[in-house]
């Protein structure tokens, strides 16, 4: 059964609004830095292939599958597995959504505050008349020899909460509406900037013609992990974003709407971004050097470089914001919902605790090196826990939960609206959800984990 809207409840006010916000989840820094690097390591065009592939066989019931239980129950993630009552065990999914938003945004943010030094850098020329391995002086004497990626990192989460503590129509939805087209623009003019490189086609080759003989076992894993990851599934972000989408809404439709932004916006990345790797001779597959080392040591050869640059990481850093605030409202709903606290309150709870992880995840290479447990650093054990632990193991349950558990008349009345809409597909999407999905997510988690090893 459907929940009845509570009156003092936010939601999203427009369709666009509830498109930018979810697509602002999505459309992060796993778009325009780690899409163009994996893709460079592992084919480029072959990549992509099975990537698209992934997002529309896989990726897309599993994020259908998260919204739906928000929109049914319009609950935070913990709330939605209490409320729908199949058993004690359930909330602990939910519990692992809001645990994985908080312990990534911890060291996602960090990252994002290399976005804000590196658009510094671009404002100030301070990557002026470096050769490559300066460059990469430059950013290994960032992170280990100074104290600006701690305060990047603190001024990064202070305009996250400066949104959040907004509400929802009036932060959320009202910024997204903002910084999804601004996104969108800059991107364009970069990638139109990359097309008119000499030598440009050479790039476009390697991103869109694909050569299958490069298709490992590893290369279908990281593709598949790519195609799940992209798009925020497992983290709470969906089920917290869904639960603020009105029930007139068609949720299939906006679903495929915002899987085909997030994976348009990954591809325009990579338009942007090879043909001027090929152009400079720059090696594709020089990994997560590529956005700091490599494309300014570009920047710095092309004509117009100072210009491009700038809007390079004005890109980088709104895209992190897109997505830094909907992990950071995936803890605020949880302690506005299940701790009773006033939202202004939440946010300032959860992002003094979120910051307080995050400092010692910004300086795992400078103040805090020694830090360390199981051989990892504080930044690479919270990367390795979300990503490979809480990430697939909350994805598995709540396509396990949907396709076993939520009942088949519930999804077929969520997905056709108390059937004023034709969901012809559900039989599809449940058989997607019950088998398919499982078995995918369940060999990403294991080689992540190294149980197994492809």
């Amino acid at each position: 059964m459907n929940s009845i809207p509570d009156p003092e409840r936010e939601s999203f006010s427009s369709k666009f609004g509830i498109l930018a916000a979810t697509a602002g989840s999505a459309i992060g820094l796993g778009n325009i830095w780690r899409f163009p690097y994996v893709a460079g390591e592992n084919g480029g065009g072959a990549f992509l292939f099975l990537y698209l592939g992934f997002v529309l066989a896989l990726g897309i019931p599993v994020m259908l599958s998260e919204m739906l239980i928000g929109r049914n129950t319009l609950k935070s993630p913990v709330g939605a597995f209490v409320k729908l009552k199949k058993g004690r065990a359930w909330p602990l999914v939910g519990i692992m959504g809001v645990s994985g938003a908080f312990f990534i945004l911890a060291f996602y943010a960090a990252v994002a505050g290399w976005t804000l030094e590196y658009l510094y850098q671009s404002v100030t020329n301070g990557f002026s008349g470096k050769s490559p391995d300066e460059l990469g002086d430059m950013f290994n004497a960032f992170r280990e020899g100074s104290w600006r990626p701690i305060i990047w990192f603190l001024v990064f989460m202070v305009m996250t909460s400066a949104i959040v503590i907004s509400g929802v129509k009036k932060g959320i939805e009202k910024y997204t509406k903002i910084l999804m087209p601004l996104l969108l623009a800059i991107l364009v003019i970069l990638s139109i900037r990359s097309l008119t490189l000499p030598g440009a086609g050479e790039g476009l080759r390697f991103l869109f013609e694909p050569d299958f003989s490069k298709i490992t076992a590893n290369t279908i894993l990281q593709a598949l992990g790519q195609a799940f990851f992209s798009l925020s599934i497992g983290m709470g972000t969906l089920i917290t974003y869904g639960s603020y989408i009105t029930k007139n809404n068609n949720l299939s439709s906006t679903v495929i709407s915002v899987s085909l932004a997030d994976t348009f916006i990954a591809i325009l990345a990579g338009v942007a971004i090879f043909p001027a790797v090929f152009a400079f001779g720059i090696d594709p597959a020089a990994g997560e050097d590529l956005t700091f080392i490599a494309l300014p040591s570009i920047f710095q050869q092309m004509v117009g470089g100072y210009f491009f640059s700038t809007l390079f990481f004005v890109l980088l850093a709104v895209a992190a914001l897109t997505s830094t605030i909907s992990m950071l409202e995936v803890v605020v709903t949880y302690f506005v919902e299940e701790l009773k606290l006033k939202r202004k309150r939440a946010t300032i709870l959860a992002s003094v605790l979120i910051s307080t992880i995050g400092l010692f995840a910004a300086g795992s290479w400078g103040w805090f090196e020694n830090m360390t447990l199981f051989g990892k650093n504080v930044f690479g054990l919270l990367n390795f826990t979300s990503v490979n632990l809480l990430l697939p193991l909350g994805g598995f349950f709540i396509v396990i939960f949907v396709g076993w558990f939520m009942g088949g008349k519930v999804v077929k009345d969520e997905l056709s609206n108390e059937g004023s809409l034709k969901a012809r597909f559900w039989l599809v999407f449940l058989f997607l959800v019950r088998f398919v999905a499982p078995i995918a997510i369940a060999v990403v988690f294991l080689n992540g984990i190294g149980i197994i090893n492809f």
